[in-house]
C-alpha cells in the first residue's frame, strides 16, 4: 500500500510546473478542507503565493448572499501526493474586508506568539496526536469484529502482530509522507485501545507546531481516504472500559530549559491551575467523556500535577525533575482540539498573565 501511495501521482506531477493545494480549517472548527490551484513555480515562501477565495456558504462559514471567504497563504510544505515542485499550503481565512472569520483561530494565535515576551521565550511544543481508524461502512474500529469486541486492553500498546496491530500500513505511509512534506514528525506508536494510534509533531517553535499538526492531520485524512478507512478524532470513540484519544501537549520555554528552570515550570503549572476551567472549555469537544479520572486521565473538574503521573492534568517527567529543568506535558487536550487555540492559550497563561 505504501509504495502504491507514492507512485500513483508521479505522471500527473510531471505535468505541472507548480500546483499548490490550499488547506484551511472548515466550518466545524475541527475539519480541514482543501482546493488546488496552478501557478508558475517554483515557490519557496508563502509570501510568493496569491490570495484566493472559496464559497463559505457551503462550509457554514459565510451567508449565501455574501459567500466569499478569502484564503491567506501562511505556511508551505512539500506535497507528498503530487511531489515535484508541488506544495501543500496552510492558509487562514478572512472576510473580503480583511477580518478573520470566527473559525480562524490562527490569527489570534499569531498575535500571541508575536508578542515580545512570548517570542523572547522561544516556546517549544511537542504534540501527541492520538486517533482511531474506523471501518468505513460500520464506523467500528479497524480490526474489531463487526458488532463485537476484541480482547481487553493490555496486549495492543506498541504491539506487533496481525491480532494486535491494525492499520500499520496507513500509519507508516503517513509517517513517510510527513517526513517528505517537511513536517517535524518525531515518532509514531500503537495505542492502548486496538485500532488507535498516535503520531507526535515537534519539538516545533511557536505557531509552526500548529501549522504542522494541521497539515499532518490533512495528510492522514488523505491516506485513509485512499485506504477506504475513516479517520476519527473523537476523544472517546468507544464507551466503556477503553482508553480515549487525546492530544497531550508538551511545552517548554527558554527559561524552563535553562538552569533553575524547574522553578519556572512549577510557577507556570500554578498559573495553569488557576485557569483550569477556561482551558478545559477550549481543549476540545466531548472531552468530558474522556476526562473521567480513569484510563490515564484526571477528572475534568480536578486540576492536579505530578512527576511521572499519567493520571494528572499536568505531568512532569522524571528527567526534568532530576535535571532541574526541561518541559512539562499538559494531558488535558482532546484529540479533536484546535492546536492554534491550545498552544497559544498555554503561552498566554504562562507568559502573559
Amino acid at each position: 500500500f505504501s509504495d502504491e501511495f507514492y507512485l500513483r501521482d508521479l505522471f500527473f506531477s510531471s505535468l505541472i510546473s507548480a500546483l499548490f493545494a490550499l488547506l484551511r480549517v472548515g466550518g466545524s472548527g475541527i475539519d480541514i478542507r482543501s482546493k488546488a490551484r496552478t501557478v508558475n513555480g517554483p515557490i519557496t515562501d508563502a509570501s510568493q503565493l496569491p490570495k484566493w477565495n472559496y464559497d463559505g456558504s457551503s462550509t457554514g462559514q459565510a451567508p449565501g448572499e455574501d459567500s466569499e471567504v478569502i484564503l491567506y497563504p501562511q505556511a508551505i510544505f512539500k506535497d507528498p501526493f503530487r511531489r515535484g515542485d508541488n506544495l501543500l499550503v496552510m492558509c487562514d481565512c478572512y472576510t473580503p474586508q480583511g477580518v478573520p472569520i470566527p473559525t480562524n483561530k490562527r490569527h489570534n494565535a499569531a498575535k500571541i506568539f508575536n508578542t515580545p515576551n512570548v517570542a523572547a521565550e522561544e516556546t517549544w511544543y511537542g504534540i501527541e496526536q492520538e486517533y482511531t481508524l474506523l471501518q468505513k461502512d460500520v464506523n467500528w474500529p479497524l480490526g474489531w469484529p463487526i458488532g463485537g469486541y476484541p480482547g481487553p486492553q493490555g496486549p495492543y500498546y506498541c504491539a506487533a502482530g496481525a491480532d494486535k496491530a491494525f492499520g500499520r500500513d496507513i500509519v507508516d505511509a503517513h509517517y513517510k509522507a510527513c517526513l517528505y512534506a517537511g513536517i517535524n514528525i518525531s515518532g509514531i506508536n500503537g495505542e492502548v485501545m486496538p485500532g488507535q494510534w498516535e503520531f507526535q509533531v515537534g519539538p516545533s517553535v511557536g505557531i509552526a507546531a500548529s501549522d504542522q499538526l494541521w497539515v499532518a492531520r490533512y495528510i492522514l485524512e488523505r491516506i485513509t481516504e485512499v485506504a477506504g478507512v475513516v479517520l476519527s478524532l473523537d476523544p472517546k470513540p468507544i464507551p466503556g472500559d477503553w482508553n480515549g484519544a487525546g492530544a497531550h501537549t508538551n511545552y517548554s520555554t527558554k527559561s524552563m530549559r535553562e538552569a533553575g528552570g524547574y522553578g519556572v515550570i512549577k510557577t507556570a503549572i500554578e498559573k495553569l491551575g488557576k485557569r483550569h476551567a477556561q482551558h478545559i472549555a477550549a481543549y476540545g469537544e466531548g472531552n468530558e467523556r474522556r476526562l473521567t479520572g480513569h484510563h490515564e486521565t484526571a477528572d475534568i473538574n480536578t486540576f492536579k500535577w505530578g512527576v511521572a503521573d499519567r493520571g494528572a492534568s499536568i505531568r512532569v517527567g522524571r528527567d526534568t525533575e532530576k535535571d532541574g529543568k526541561g518541559y512539562f506535558e499538559d494531558r488535558r487536550p482532546a484529540s479533536n482540539m484546535d492546536p492554534y487555540v491550545v498552544t497559544s492559550m498555554i503561552a498566554e497563561t504562562t507568559l502573559l498573565l
